[in-house]
């Protein structure tokens, strides 16, 4: 009896240890809604196989800045690049975990996925409220074979602070003078007109239910939410649909510099076939967190091995391997890899 209660203990004791291994490689972030479904299922396979979980709040860009500035997660997700002025300030360090695509979609009777084209000029208009209706000569200009009815456009925008809105209102700023001197960029502004989602999956349910709406969404949620996106007029003057190939070929573009902490925006890329609203998301890290720093990039590199074909699956460009490879030694130049 004395031998069975013996090892019962052994037992309890195993369990407690294993639990509280467990416990201490639990990763937390929360931030951008961007990349969500990437990062979500990265996490699924890399919780499978090599034992670790990760909590990730898709909580808003804002919010993942907040959170990490206050030291409440292991890591934030933006979005929106930092300066290297804002991340000295707070202490941080930033680097590029995958790129993606910003779409327009709307809700219009009888309009199929890439079939209505738009312009920035038609986009900045409707979001300024100076373009009112679908039938709006402007936009019937654009879409000669389409039909277009006299209904309502309802504008559909981010109530929370984001970097889907950052990488939108840049698109916006860099194509649109008028948009630029009266709104600006950020992950919060004053919007003229329209309606607020929370997140991602906020905008893609209201443009899912309201009837002659149009909202900006990440491809991703676009896809599993069977919406309509655009074709866009690019900088090179051609329209694109958005698809792997164009938002990799804006993703060429970019010239991602270690010593600038990877500070750039992707938006209105020179590429003929580039898709104008991409843009990578970032991971922010404390450069006082070091330990959960180490397994917040074992998680990322792991990832950068072993991920790529998930991300191209959900429509997020991986990065170049010189560009993870850039990403490895800046890391490792803090410290941390």
């Amino acid at each position: 009896m004395k031998k069975v209660i013996s090892i019962f203990i052994v037992f309890l004791i195993s369990l407690l240890a294993y639990r509280s291994s467990f416990a201490e490689t639990m990763i937390n972030g929360a931030g951008a809604t961007f990349p969500y479904p990437v990062y979500s299922a990265w996490a699924f396979e890399y919780n499978k196989i090599i034992g670790v979980k990760l909590n990730y709040q898709s909580i808003g860009s804002g919010g993942g800045i907040r959170q990490i500035v206050n030291r409440t997660v292991d890591f934030g997700a933006s979005d929106a690049p930092l300066k290297p002025e804002d991340l000295n300030k707070d202490n941080l360090l930033q680097f590029p975990a995958v790129i993606g695509g910003v779409v327009p979609v709307v809700n219009i009777a009888g309009i199929k996925a890439g079939e209505l084209k738009l312009d920035s000029d038609a986009v900045c208009k409707m979001y300024l409220g100076e373009i009112k209706y679908w039938d709006d000569k402007m936009i019937k200009g654009l879409n000669p074979d389409l039909k277009l009815s006299h209904e309502e456009i309802t504008v559909v925008h981010r109530s929370d602070g984001s970097g889907t809105t950052a990488i939108f209102t840049d698109y916006l700023s860099g194509a649109c003078p008028a948009w630029k001197s009266n709104v600006g960029g950020g992950t919060s502004v004053k919007w003229p007109v329209g309606i607020g989602g929370k997140g991602n999956e906020g905008v893609a349910n209201y443009v899912a239910r309201v009837k002659y709406s149009i909202g900006y969404v990440e491809f991703a949620y676009a896809k599993q939410n069977n919406l309509t996106y655009t074709l866009l007029k690019n900088p090179a003057g051609n329209f694109v649909e958005p698809n792997f190939e164009s938002f990799k070929d804006a993703a060429a573009s970019g010239d991602f510099d270690p010593k600038k902490d990877f500070y750039l925006w992707l938006t209105n890329a020179p590429g003929k076939k580039a898709w104008p609203i991409a843009g990578a998301t970032f991971i922010l890290l404390a450069k006082d967190k070091k330990d959960s720093n180490i397994n917040v990039f074992k998680f990322y590199d792991w990832a950068f091995q072993n991920g790529d074909d998930v991300a191209e699956k959900l429509i997020y460009v991986p990065l170049p391997e010189p560009l993870k490879n850039k990403v490895r030694s800046y890391l490792k130049e803090k410290g941390i890899y």
